[in-house]
Order: structure tokens, then C-alpha cells, then sequence
């Protein structure tokens, strides 16, 4: 349930993609404490400024049904900020994240909620 959007002006080749997804997929349940099989991640190119100026920049979006704290988002967004300067050259202070706590009855799945 928890899902991690990935936002980037970096260009992915479809190897690249796949590993950082799986990377990202990887970091996101150990912090959050739940299992890999339910966690999803997407990553897409997007067009973005920041600071006033053009270059490389990512916005990355964590939604999760529990599991999010001020110590599981400042490790996430440690952890993450790392993820994305060693595999895309992204630096960390062009980086920003959104963590959002979801009520279990307003996240659906296999036809039903959550909650």
C-alpha cells in the first residue's frame, strides 16, 4: 500500500528504470516496515524548475496507510536523496519529497479498501 511517485528531468534508459525502481521499492518497505509485496513505484519524466533555474531535479511523492513519522521521513528522504545523487546525478538539494499519511478506507486495492 504504500506507493512512491518519482518525478525526474533525468532521461531513464528502460535498464536504469528498472533498477532504480526496484532500489527505490526496496528502500521504501524497509523504512516504512512493510512488505515489498505491497509497495508500489513509479518513476516518469517530467519537465520541472527549481530555484529559478533549469537542470537536473526530482520530486518525489511517498503515500503510505501508517508507517510514516518524523524518523521514517527524515531517513526516507536521507535515503532516497542518496538513491537518486548516485544513480541519476541528481543532488540532494535539488530534490524534493511529500510524505502523506492515508486514511485505510480512502486507499483501495483488489476491489476494496483498505479500511
Amino acid at each position: 500500500m504504500p506507493i512512491l511517485k518519482l518525478e525526474t528531468t533525468v532521461v531513464l534508459s528502460e535498464d536504469k528504470r528498472q533498477a532504480l525502481l526496484a532500489s527505490l521499492s526496496k528502500t521504501v518497505a524497509e523504512a516504512i516496515g512493510k512488505p515489498q509485496q505491497y509497495v508500489m513505484v513509479t518513476a516518469s519524466q517530467a519537465a520541472m524548475q527549481m530555484s529559478g533555474s533549469p537542470g537536473d531535479a526530482a520530486f518525489v511523492d511517498i503515500r503510505s496507510i501508517g508507517g510514516l513519522s518524523g524518523d521514517v521521513n527524515r531517513k526516507l528522504s536521507q535515503k532516497v536523496c542518496q538513491l537518486l545523487h548516485d544513480s541519476l546525478g541528481v543532488p540532494p538539494n535539488r530534490i524534493y519529497l511529500n510524505f502523506t499519511e492515508v486514511e485505510a478506507a480512502r486507499w483501495g486495492w483488489n476491489g476494496s479498501t483498505f479500511g
